[in-house]
């Protein structure tokens, strides 16, 4: 395939290539906005600006100056070092099998808790609880709109909606009164820290454990990266040993 050259700058020729390496050195989601033709001749301009000013550089012999030299030996060490690591790392590998056993051995960490969606509506009296209860069964109002004229909680705004939620997210008078209520009945009011709620419940999903097919690809990066630590772990103390390490 032709590396068509895109420009010459300073007498450099900027590539194709050069353009999609640079494109590949961003985070995928914001690759996008190179891909147009407008956002190609952005970074082309920035190319030919880089090369102008590298150029520049040169001609005025920053290249030689205590600064540049002591500046890419940083660089340098920052590559060979990273280089060091990879190598190290390179060999740990995670077989379908060994992801497997993991999978097995810790089910409940793979699994989705039983959840309930619900909508409240927070008084602070029983009394008053009582008497919204029996507006919204005689149809004066409707839950929602009960909510919004009476519940003293932010989620009033919402028509009372909390969303779902499992168990040891709410306290656990109002949790017990969510889980073990009929779908579509207003509880009775419960009592809580913050007052008398009415409670109703919209909807119920059991307890469900993912398969391993849907969390293989977590499972094996999980484990990955504790063998990665581990025999990092191990090579710093064995470089240590070798090399000597003096702590002040």
């Amino acid at each position: 395939m032709e590396n068509k050259v895109l420009a010459v700058a300073a007498g450099y020729e900027i590539t194709e290539k050069d353009l999609n390496a640079v494109i590949n050195r961003y985070p995928e989601d914001r690759r996008a906005m190179f891909q147009s033709e407008q956002g190609k001749k952005q970074l082309l301009e920035q190319l030919i600006s880089f090369e102008l000013m590298n150029k520049f550089g040169k001609e005025i012999a920053l290249d030689q100056t205590e600064e540049y030299k002591m500046q890419m030996e940083a660089i340098a060490k920052e590559v060979l070092t990273s280089m060091a690591i990879n190598k190290v790392l390179a060999d740990i590998t995670i077989t379908d099998e060994e992801a497997n056993k993991y999978y097995e051995e810790n089910k409940d960490a793979f699994s989705e808790p039983a959840t309930v969606s619900a909508k409240h509506i927070l008084v602070t009296t029983e009394e008053e609880a009582s008497k919204i209860k029996e507006e919204i069964t005689n149809g004066s109002l409707t839950f929602e709109e009960a909510a919004k004229k009476y519940s003293t909680c932010p989620s009033k705004e919402q028509g009372g909606n909390l969303g779902a939620f499992s168990k040891g997210m709410m306290v656990p008078e109002f949790e017990k009164a969510a889980f073990e209520s009929e779908i579509g009945v207003v509880t009775n009011p419960v009592k809580t820290q913050f007052g008398y709620h009415l409670v109703l419940v919209e909807e119920k999903n059991e307890a469900s454990a993912k398969s391993f097919d849907e969390v293989k690809d977590s499972v094996i990066n999980q484990l990955l990266q504790e063998r990665q630590h581990k025999k990092y772990g191990e090579i710093l103390s064995e470089l240590e040993n070798k090399y000597g390490v003096e702590r002040k």
